[in-house]
């Protein structure tokens, strides 16, 4: 089997940028063995960086490290919605781009994203107490306050700092493939996968246990894929009624609770297909599929290939 293809991944530093945003993509996608990236830290110029936050960042390259790379994060900063990032930071992302990097944004980042008017007549989003601003400083831009980040091929934006994490995992599932994404959650003792549709943040008149309640109700189905999850056993023990239980999970989620189990079903599949030799008539039994022609029906709808074509895209490297 051929070894993956290096990645080469720019974290760009901007002014006021705000720690975490900074830390987790360098942290996801750190130079290891085991992870085909390598990753440059840069800024506008090489040296020191006023951060956010009270922290600054001392960077070794500047622009011309985007000249290079396969992917570019560009973190949130402080006060995005006053003044555009340097023109020539802006000229660099759109050389980026033209080059076939992609752009992704966490939280704030989405600004100097903006800037290039690559997210012109594109969804976008960013943090929550940013999102009018994002949409009065480029109405062109189609801004989604409701989801944790948004995907749009070449040019991603997330949500706050902790959906940067779920950015960069739906990032590495697209690369690299489910077991490689859930192996890294791990390693950061986070959410294996959360959808980019699912709500920022509960609505307020929801009680806290109550989502506790949901969030355990979810891992209890993670572990009994194969097993029948109806609403009605889900709603059983989350201990609430099918409506209460269906209305509050699209909120959380974005998918509704039949939509999330075959997503979940069809993830574990990927990974066994990643990572087994069963047959795809062992792994629809396994992940609660029953035949095979369900699993790939199911797999085409979803992910738009078949079980045997994605085996080979993952088993073979590039």
């Amino acid at each position: 089997m051929q070894a993956p293809r290096l990645r080469r991944v720019a974290v760009l530093v901007l002014e006021g940028a705000k720690p975490l945003d900074v830390g987790i993509p360098a942290q996801v996608f750190t130079t290891r063995a085991s992870m085909p990236y390598e990753v440059r830290v840069c800024g506008a110029a090489p040296g020191l960086v006023t951060g956010g936050d009270g922290l600054s960042y001392h960077v070794a390259d500047g622009l011309d490290a985007l000249e290079r790379a396969d992917i570019v994060f560009i973190p949130g900063y402080r006060f995005p919605d006053r003044d555009d990032p340097p023109r020539a930071v802006v000229d660099a992302l759109i050389a980026a781009h033209g080059h076939g990097a992609r752009l992704a944004a966490i939280s704030t980042g989405a600004f100097a994203l903006a800037a290039t008017g690559l997210l012109d007549g594109r969804r976008a989003t960013t943090h929550w107490h940013y999102t009018r601003a994002l949409a009065a400083r480029h109405p062109l831009v189609r801004v989604d306050e409701n989801v944790l980040f948004v995907d749009e091929g070449s040019v991603l934006t997330s949500a706050g700092a902790a959906s940067g994490i779920d950015l960069c995992l739906h990032i590495l599932r697209g690369d690299l493939g489910v077991a490689a994404s859930n192996h890294t959650a791990r390693r950061l003792v986070a959410a294996p996968y959360r959808s980019g549709g699912q709500a920022q943040y509960v609505p307020r008149s929801v009680p806290e246990p109550l989502g506790e309640r949901f969030a355990a109700t979810r891992e209890w189905a993670l572990r009994r894929l194969g097993a029948s999850l109806t609403l009605t056993v889900l709603a059983r023990h989350a201990a609430v009624s099918p409506r209460t239980f269906s209305r509050r999970f699209v909120e959380d989620t974005g998918y509704t609770p039949m939509q999330w189990v075959m997503r979940a079903r069809i993830d574990a599949a990927r990974e066994l297909l990643e990572r087994s030799e069963r047959s795809v008539e062992q792994i629809a039994a396994d992940v609660g599929l029953g035949t095979g022609a369900n699993l790939r029906t199911h797999f085409q709808r979803i992910l738009g290939t078949t079980p045997s074509e994605y085996r080979r895209t993952f088993t073979q490297g590039e």
